[in-house]
């Protein structure tokens, strides 16, 4: 079976954004792309008794009907859920993806996400989910859930598309920096694209040993790779590049070295992508 873009949709200002690179993705993939909408279960279902302050004497009637408004709530959440689905199927198809599938779920997200991690091959997710607060810097708990959960590597919707020609591939010469280099190898995602790697910081033997053996793998694999080292902090120096030098996406380890990095993101992945204007992929 062919790996899929799972592509994670709701009803935010990211939605547009993740079904555009879901037709960018999956022109550069060759791949089907499955959308999904999670119902999550505050949504699905109604939270508490609410029927413990009600007076005996008006209690079974008012029961009633507090039961036929949950019901109803619950068969719109499951048609607007649909039909969020059915908009992005129509945006996608508007973009020539011709092989796509829905599925609707209701619980948790990362749960969700699980059930059907075996069949993808990139997970596909905006920077902030609809009740997200868009105070600056905040990220979507959703996306940190999702981060940490997956195995496949998570690409991050910017909240705008824009065309993608050039990468920079962020690069400590750890083990989630390589398995970012062997993806793209491995993949056709940069194939035609300029390509980066750039690392951060002091001078060092092994990463530039380990970079430059990096380039050439990903030279001989046909893509466009170059590299070169900058000062500064990791977050800062990179963000910089990218809006200097206008990349119009970031490849990086979705955990740096860090003996936390199986509780948190990396301290320059996290802030990476909250700081970033483009496109995030991340891998681990």
């Amino acid at each position: 079976m062919q790996d899929k873009i799972i592509a994670l949709v709701d009803g935010s200002i990211y939605a547009q954004s993740v079904c555009d690179h879901a037709v960018w993705l999956a022109g550069r993939l060759a791949a089907p792309v499955e959308l999904m909408h999670v119902l999550g279960r505050r949504e699905a279902t109604q939270t508490g008794d609410l029927s413990g302050s009600i007076k005996l004497g008006a209690r079974s009637a008012l029961l009633e009907e507090l039961s036929a408004l949950d019901e109803q709530r619950a068969k719109l959440i499951s048609q607007q859920g649909r039909a969020i689905l059915e908009d992005a199927r129509v945006l996608l198809e508007k973009g020539g993806v011709a092989d796509i599938t829905e599925r609707l779920r209701h619980g948790d997200l990362v749960e969700a996400v699980a059930e059907v991690e075996g069949q993808a091959g990139v997970i596909l997710i905006g920077k902030r989910g609809e009740a997200a607060d868009f105070a600056k810097g905040h990220l979507g708990s959703n996306l940190e859930r999702i981060v940490r959960a997956s195995h496949k590597p998570v690409f991050v919707a910017s909240r705008k598309f824009r065309p993608i020609r050039s990468l920079l591939l962020a690069y400590d010469g750890g083990a989630s920096a390589k398995a970012a280099v062997d993806y793209l190898v491995s993949s056709d995602i940069a194939k035609g694209l300029r390509l980066e790697l750039v690392t951060v910081g002091r001078p060092s033997n092994e990463v530039e040993r380990t970079m430059e053996q990096a380039v050439e793998r990903l030279n001989a694999a046909g893509l466009q790779a170059s590299a070169r080292r900058v000062e500064g902090q990791p977050e800062v120096a990179l963000g910089k590049l990218v809006e200097d030098e206008d990349f119009d996406m970031v490849v990086m380890g979705a955990f740096g070295h860090s003996r936390i990095r199986s509780l948190i993101i990396g301290s320059t992945t996290t802030a990476m992508v909250r700081a970033c204007k483009v496109p995030i992929l991340l891998v681990r």
